[in-house]
């Protein structure tokens, strides 16, 4: 429901989303460990699309935007899929990955720090940079709810603290440790619910609550409702409230098929190619890290498929654009699950949610739940140790990563996405235009016996060649001598393929290189330079 809110919608469809995930991806999947769902920076992306068509084409309700989204994203994924072009994944780059990730999560955060202190008047769709500055500038006017939200961040911190230290003391039940430590969210959205609701039991309407609370949520149960206007559900669309008319149908009222016209597919378009990088490579990453966790191989355009079709097909019951979730997947690969059948029993414990505690979540504070979510985004920050080795590996890609948070930062998130695809690109083509071979020298490899006794010498058994770098830059020991192969007889070792992009430059060092160690066989051909044989 708290990435509901990110996404401009009401928090109902983020338990359809998930709903949704569960039932559909296991009848396509190759991961038993995925989880299809809401995702803290698709769920940023898709909020920050329907502020932006709203805006234009205030016509568009915002569930409809997102639902359209959704099938028109998931259908570019699906074809995708089915042509089995799935090898396509394997050009994202891992610091591509971690830098999106990053600034991703820094824009979210900042966006909810204005909700977790109760300040108003933030824009939280402006670049990241203004929302910070205009929430420093409104600290005056905090409310109520940062004592709520900033007790929440601390607690649910220093649970983790406790389980995760308690996980290093005793190694023997550290899978319990973990799984205690996945319930903090939980514990801490249900105590702060029970202080929001000792504090406003007996309000009927939220805005008259002591602070922002979440407010109504339809549950499944068809019944009439009085007229009454909760709390904007949404962070971003500030001037939608939700309202609720008499005898009007609430829950799993979900919709039949979106409405998708040629103005609703224009208005989104632009911001399309971002979506489908989003769902691909959240979901690819996850997938194949966990897939190497558990010893097993995923398929990426089978997986494409999967979340092709659940995209597809998720808006017909409420859903907007979904993607693999990264807590979600580790809490059920540390649960032991053999197949991904085991999303169909969660769905059923969502629609157990839909059905019986919807009165619960109107006392959900919204301070807490901006606190669930910096919490929750938190992890997506790469961490300095990883940056270190990227440095170690390649500078050049560090600076591409500090450049596409910075770009995150001060823009917007797409701009982020776009430039990360565009200089990953062109590091890639710039490393075959660029690349260095290596000419290669001999060395007599030995196998020796191990038979011999204390004190006793080794002796050699076999012995073959081998061939290492002359310039031994390879990590090799520089003690072992190195000798060329035949006099006038050069080995070069290509570092990248031999292709029309790297042709000259491999030319130009392989006839530098030889220029400079032989010599003509007529020697004074030439009397002065620029004479030729054919001046005679």
């Amino acid at each position: 429901m708290a990435y509901a809110l990110l996404a401009g919608l009401k928090p109902e469809y983020g338990l359809y989303t998930s709903f949704v995930g569960f039932i559909l991806y296991f009848l396509f999947a190759t991961s038993k460990d995925i989880t299809i769902g809401t995702v803290a920076v698709m769920s940023t992306l898709v909020g920050r699309i329907v502020g932006r068509v709203t805006e234009v084409h205030p016509e568009f309700a915002p569930e409809e935007i997102a639902r359209g989204l959704s099938v028109i994203a998931g259908s570019v994924l699906l074809f995708i899929g089915l042509v089995r072009l799935g090898w396509l994944v394997e050009f994202i780059p891992l610091i591509g990955i971690c830098s999106f990730m990053t600034g991703a999560a820094i824009s979210i955060a900042a966006g909810q720090v204005p909700k977790l202190l109760g300040v108003s008047g933030v824009n939280t769709r402006d670049s990241t940079y203004l929302v910070i500055i205009n929430t420093l500038r409104a600290l005056p006017t905090a409310k109520l709810d940062a004592a709520l939200g900033l007790t929440t961040l601390f607690l649910l911190y220093f649970l983790r603290w406790i389980c995760n230290y308690m996980a290093q003391r005793q190694p023997n039940r550290k899978k319990t440790w973990f799984f205690v430590g996945t319930l903090r969210l939980a514990f801490v959205i249900l105590l702060y619910t029970l202080i929001s609701w000792l504090s406003n039991r007996t309000i009927t309407d939220s805005k008259k609550a002591k602070f922002s609370i979440l407010g109504t949520v339809p549950s499944g149960k068809s019944m009439p409702t009085k007229l009454h206007s909760s709390s904007s559900y949404d962070p971003i669309l500030l001037s939608r409230p939700c309202q609720l008319t008499e005898n009007m149908r609430i829950g799993f009222q979900v919709h039949g098929a979106p409405k998708i016209s040629k103005e609703l597919i224009s208005a989104f378009a632009p911001d399309l190619p971002a979506t489908i990088f989003v769902l691909i490579i959240e979901h690819i990453a996850i997938s194949k890290s966990f897939g190497r966790l558990n010893n097993y191989v995923i398929n990426p355009s089978q997986e494409l498929v999967a979340i092709g079709f659940t995209n597809v097909f998720g808006p017909f019951l409420g859903a907007y654009p979904a993607t693999g979730s990264f807590s979600r997947t580790a809490i059920k690969s540390k649960a032991g699950v053999r197949t991904p059948l085991a999303g169909l029993w969660t769905a059923l414990l969502v629609v157990l949610a839909l059905y019986a505690l919807t009165k619960v979540f109107f006392y959900i504070p919204m301070a807490s739940l901006s606190g669930l979510i910096i919490h929750a985004v938190g992890d997506l920050v790469t961490p300095p140790a990883t940056v270190y080795q990227f440095w170690q590996v390649s500078p050049i890609e560090v600076v591409i990563f500090f450049a596409c948070v910075l770009i995150m930062v001060f823009t917007d998130i797409e701009t982020g996405v776009y430039f990360v695809v565009a200089a990953s690109a062109a590091l890639l083509l710039l490393r075959l235009a660029k690349a260095h071979g290596s000419f290669l020298g001999k060395v007599d490899v030995y196998r020796v016996s191990s038979d011999a006794g204390e004190g006793g010498e080794a002796t050699a058994t076999s012995k073959r060649e081998a061939f290492l770098p002359l310039e031994r830059r390879d990590g090799s020991n520089t003690c072992v001598a190195v000798r060329n192969p035949y006099p006038g007889v050069f080995v070069y070792r290509f570092s990248e393929g031999f292709n029309y992009t790297n042709t000259a430059h491999y030319m130009d060092e392989l006839v530098a290189y030889i220029q400079k160690h032989t010599r003509p066989t007529t020697l004074d051909r030439y009397e002065k330079l620029g004479v030729s044989v054919f001046s005679y």
